[in-house]
């Protein structure tokens, strides 16, 4: 019986040809979509959770209670928490301390060679051994409670052994970094499991820190930075445990920050929130971004259902007498079902294979867009994920036309007397035309908003010059080489400005402090933004100055240069009023003067408020120059900037970064949302064109004969095509008035994380129902005009 199903349902499909071809378009297109998104979102909420002991692992984190009432979030916690944490708390098993590493030069020595280099800007981090004991890595070489115990040994990854050393066996090698530390390779691991968001390649031994960084106080808790990480693990997974270690916090607080300790606040978090935790430094995703993407991949798969339901329906009346025949010649209703069924079935697998096919061709440039690398390799929840997408979309697609089609009459069917009621759902039909295209409108909306608030993030001017300006990183071990670098480049045409700099002006993590004003000896009760760099600052940036004049070089802070925000902070509004008065920042022990004012700008992106900020010279924190090319002949500008790096630094790897490059990276998560925003709202479009064809179709199917009849009447072709469009076209407009103020709420909410951003304007909307609207005439207009040039003799013969 089976075979004869298979038979009969190959037979209709291919005598269906168009029908058919429609029907795995749309699903072939909701599938790849919705395959895409379980792989973005399975990723994101699999991060780390191959860790044993995933439900017990914290991290500690500290919010910062500044005096004018603002909160700031931070990642970090002090070094000499981690030792507290694990002899003061019992309910502690292991605590480690990490510390990233923004910028590490390593040497490779090679015997009768120059030694082989390289700079590793992420991947490389100072840490306790304890850390192998909280998080799992498989260690192929080594002694993971040893490894990591001395100062100046090392611990990396397999894939990094290889790049450093080839095939050879990395134990025992030494390698040196940044030119003063020979460190030993003690341990060699597998690399990590991915997703992971410690993504370390070289593990280097705490005590070595007082060789890398002498002046670093261990035992200051008032050392933070938000490089800093301390992880943890409790001897339960019990909520209740973990509020019981972090109520200590506050006394623990007390302890070491004095006076100040209310502002100090740590909290234990979660492994499983810190990939979400967007609001401190290393943050990845914000859950409710998931969620709307998997709303978003519910709705193309369930689109592209309703495709079908209208499409078979459609369909209806050409079948209605097969239905009758097979009736008469003594086939139940569930035989028909278990029919139709089967013929559902075998457009679903066959729009399966082909999802699948399209999600991995498409998967190279989605993994671009999202900055990951996703695979669709055959693995126990991928291959149940596409069998529960394949029996459901079987199932919500092929079980209404299953039960409309096998619930015929035979007599009504052999006659020819079906109607539109006994058909049935033809309103049920219309609603799901309606809520495809308020998808569809709000998908096209969204799309619209996003892609206007990224051209306001790139037309909007951040108070400076961003183009033809590069940074590179300085070696810090040739400090006292750094002003000979400048001056030598200063002498080459193509290169108008050389600055010394800790930062550019945007950054992503913002240095500041307390500072004093006046003659108060109080601290202010807010914050102050520090950019330290020489008197080459301001011009390198074209940075505007409205009063005073720029600040003199200087061995340490002698004078400040303040924007516009901290002027109004401290209570003046004429620029040159504040002129000559004295503060204090904490890095500098008396009060230096206000010599000038400049223009505010941009320190970090725009979903951050203009902070309270001064420029001063401060050459020991310097890292970096900031260079300003001509436009003209920059790649002969570049090779001489090497040449001269080389010739200074011959032991160091020059690198370079366009500034334009790194305020890209500010908006990654933006630009990844307007490109799957706009090819899902594409997506949208074309299943909610081949839904509106079943559905005008079936209509031109119900009302052949009256458009024969209205011909015969003299009725023109323009009156018909009116006519058929006018009901369809209500639809539509209802569906934009229904998916305007649900649009227009959501995008509210998304920019709400923007202290810069648009208001969304009434031609979003506008032009968002355009798009739909046009969709629909060209849909319908097809149809329309075919049934109205029909020869109305042919139309009026029709059974």
């Amino acid at each position: 019986m089976v075979r004869n199903y298979l038979k009969i349902a190959l037979r209709n499909l291919r005598s269906q040809r168009t029908y058919t071809l429609l029907n795995v378009v749309g699903l072939t297109i909701g599938m790849a979509g919705g395959l895409l998104i379980f792989l973005f979102v399975r990723y994101h909420l699999s991060t780390d959770r191959h860790h044993a002991n995933f439900d017990r692992i914290y991290r500690i984190v500290l919010d910062l209670h500044l005096d004018d009432g603002s909160v700031e979030h931070y990642p970090e916690a002090p070094l000499p928490m981690a030792k507290a944490l694990r002899t003061d708390y019992p309910q502690v098993e292991q605590a480690a301390f990490l510390m990233a590493n923004r910028s590490l030069t390593v040497s490779i020595p090679q015997p009768g060679q120059a030694p082989k280099r390289f700079l590793e800007h992420d991947g490389t981090a100072l840490t306790e051994g304890e850390l192998f004991q909280i998080f799992d890595y498989q260690w192929l070489s080594g002694d993971p409670k040893k490894a990591l115990r001395e100062p100046n040994t090392v611990v990396m990854t397999e894939s990094w052994a290889r790049r450093y050393f080839g095939t050879s066996n990395p134990i025992g090698r030494t390698i040196e970094l940044n030119h003063t530390i020979n460190a030993t390779v003690t341990g060699i691991i597998a690399d990590p499991v991915q997703p992971t968001d410690t993504n370390i390649g070289l593990f280097i031994s705490m005590p070595t820190l007082r060789q890398l960084d002498p002046d670093f106080n261990i035992t200051a808790w008032g050392q933070l930075n938000s490089n800093y990480r301390l992880y943890c693990t409790l001897n339960d997974n019990s909520p209740a445990t973990a509020k019981r270690v972090e109520a200590t916090f506050p006394d623990l607080s007390k302890k070491h920050f004095g006076d100040v300790a209310h502002a100090f606040q740590f909290h234990i978090q979660p492994l499983a929130d810190v990939h979400f935790d967007v609001d401190r430094v290393g943050g990845v995703i914000r859950p409710s971004l998931l969620w709307s993407l998997e709303l978003i991949g519910l709705f193309l798969v369930l689109t592209a259902c309703i495709n079908f339901v209208n499409l078979a329906t459609a369909q209806a009346f050409r079948r209605s007498k097969e239905v009758g025949v097979r009736k008469t010649l003594g086939s139940s209703r569930v035989q028909l079902a278990w029919q139709f069924l089967l013929e559902t079935g075998l457009i679903v697998i066959v729009a399966t294979a082909l999802a699948v096919g399209v999600a991995l061709l498409s998967l190279p440039l989605f993994n671009n867009w999202v900055h990951i690398q996703l695979s669709l390799k055959p693995d126990p929840s991928i291959l149940l994920f596409i069998s529960l997408l394949t029996l459901t979309v079987s199932l919500l697609a092929g079980g209404y036309p299953a039960f409309v089609l096998s619930g015929f009459s035979p007599w009504a069917s052999l006659r020819g007397k079906l109607t539109a009621a006994i058909v049935g759902g033809y309103s049920l039909r219309k609603g799901l035309v309606i809520l495809q295209f308020v998808v569809c409108q709000a998908l096209l909306i969204g799309a619209l908003v996003v892609m206007k608030q990224m051209n306001f993030i790139r037309q909007t001017d951040l108070g400076y010059r961003q183009d033809n300006i590069l940074t590179v990183n300085l070696p810090l071990s040739e400090k006292k080489s750094w002003e000979a670098f400048k001056n030598e480049l200063r002498q080459y045409p193509g290169i108008k400005s050389v600055t010394l700099q800790y930062r550019p002006p945007s950054a992503n993590v913002m240095n500041g402090g307390s500072f004093k004003f006046g003659a108060k000896n109080d601290w202010t009760n807010f914050p102050v933004r520090e950019r330290l760099a020489d008197a080459d600052y301001l011009k390198t940036y074209n940075l505007k100055i409205v009063a005073g004049r720029n600040i003199t070089e200087g061995d340490s802070i002698r004078e400040y240069v303040i924007n516009e925000t901290l002027l109004h902070k401290l209570g003046f509004r004429d620029p040159q009023a504040i002129l000559g008065k004295r503060m204090q920042y904490y890095l500098s022990s008396v009060p230096m003067p206000i010599v000038g004012v400049v223009r505010d700008f941009h320190q970090k992106s725009l979903r951050e408020v203009i902070a309270p900020c001064f420029i001063a010279t401060y050459p020991t924190m310097y890292k970096q120059a900031g260079i300003r090319i001509s436009g003209a002949s920059s790649t002969q500008t570049l090779a001489h900037i090497r040449t001269v790096w080389q010739r200074l630094y011959p032991n160091d790897v020059f690198e370079y970064e366009f500034l334009t490059d790194q305020l890209d990276k500010f908006y990654e998560t933006e630009t990844t949302i307007s490109k799957l925003a706009n090819t899902f709202a594409l997506m949208a479009m074309v299943i909610c064109g081949l839904g509106l064809y079943g559905l005008v179709a079936f209509t031109v199917g119900q009302r052949t004969k009256e458009i024969g009849i209205r011909k015969v009447l003299g009725a023109s072709v323009a009156s018909i095509v009116t006519l058929l469009s006018r009901d369809f076209m209500k639809l539509v407009l209802l569906a934009i008035l229904l998916a305007s103020p649900l649009a227009w709420y959501t995008m509210n909410e998304w920019l709400a994380g923007f202290a810069y951003k648009i208001n969304i304007a009434w031609w979003v909307f506008a032009l968002a129902g355009m798009f739909a609207i046009g969709l629909a005439l060209l849909t319908i207009s097809y149809q329309s005009i075919k049934a109205a040039l029909m020869n109305p003799v042919k139309s009026l013969r029709s059974d």
